[in-house]
């Protein structure tokens, strides 16, 4: 079973910063395909923010593109995401997600458990 750990996530002012982390680990072989950041504020879809492959290319959503980034190692199982200008609507769940292989289940989906962003006015 391949677990992705978020950390980072909490309490800042509109304006401020903060910086997400995801680490994938199993106890069995896998391999990530892709990494990538969504959120999900109460109430709404879960959507994508950013995510990046393999080789390194990334590719950021256009409604945070300029305040967000995205970073990492896919082949080292590690992504960021930069959040800066943060706005009280960024509030919000935010999940890690991996497209991962493994000897048992193939390629699928796996996501964090969610990391809280509340961004106060």
């Amino acid at each position: 079973q391949v677990q992705l750990v978020e950390s980072g996530g909490g309490l800042v002012q509109a304006g401020g910063s903060l910086r997400l982390s995801c680490v994938a680990s199993s106890t069995t072989f896998f391999r990530v395909n892709s990494m990538a950041w969504y959120r999900q504020a109460p109430g709404t879809e879960r959507d994508l923010l950013a995510s990046i492959s393999s080789d390194g290319s990334t590719n950021v959503a256009s409604s945070v593109k300029g305040r967000f980034t995205i970073s990492g190692d896919v082949t080292r199982d590690m992504v960021y995401l930069q959040m800066d200008s943060l706005k009280p609507e960024d509030t919000a769940v935010y999940y890690c997600n991996g497209m991962i292989r493994t000897a048992k289940y193939g390629t699928r989906d796996y996501w964090g458990q969610g990391t809280q962003v509340t961004v106060s006015s």
